[in-house]
């Protein structure tokens, strides 16, 4: 967890400086679109130069595996606003891991339940807009894909910001 609330505290400080914008993607970038936000944070992580695979603080250490660089970052249902407007911060996800998008996870399952395919209450590494960061359970519903809506009741996060 403790990289993550790094990078969420790297991502609200780029805001402070950026009229409570949220960093969104560059429009010269071309490729490594996961990572697009990672040359706007990064100077706020104490890491210049070049961004790679070696600056570490973007990955989990128990992380197993990655996915390709997909443009996740151009999806439509995002909107690169300020982050001002959101009216529960302590409830809306500002950076996750990989697997609350997709509910799976690359560490040993702590449900009892295989990692793959995904399934309901996969556990994730998330912090919220307010700058907490916790373990949370990633609702899904079998078919869309984690990040499609808000869960239902009972879960402690929300992907939109209203």
């Amino acid at each position: 967890m403790g990289n993550l609330q790094q990078v969420s505290r790297a991502v609200l400080l780029y805001c402070e400086e950026n009229r409570k914008s949220l960093p969104g993607p560059m429009p010269d970038q071309q490729t490594d679109l996961w990572w697009w936000y990672k040359e706007q944070v990064k100077r706020h992580l104490g890491l210049s130069g070049e961004s790679s695979t070696n600056d570490a603080v973007f990955a989990c250490p128990d992380d197993r595996g990655y996915s390709d660089p997909t443009p996740f970052c151009r999806n439509p249902r995002f909107d690169y606003g300020s982050y001002v407007y959101v009216k529960l911060p302590q409830k809306t996800l500002l950076v996750m891991e990989w697997s609350a998008h997709a509910p799976l996870s690359w560490h040993k399952s702590k449900t009892g339940r295989e990692n793959s395919p995904f399934y309901c209450d996969a556990q994730s590494v998330v912090a919220f807009v307010d700058g907490h960061v916790s373990f949370s359970k990633i609702y899904y519903d079998g078919y869309n894909a984690a990040y499609t809506r808000d869960p239902i009741g009972g879960y402690d996060y929300k992907y939109s910001g209203d």
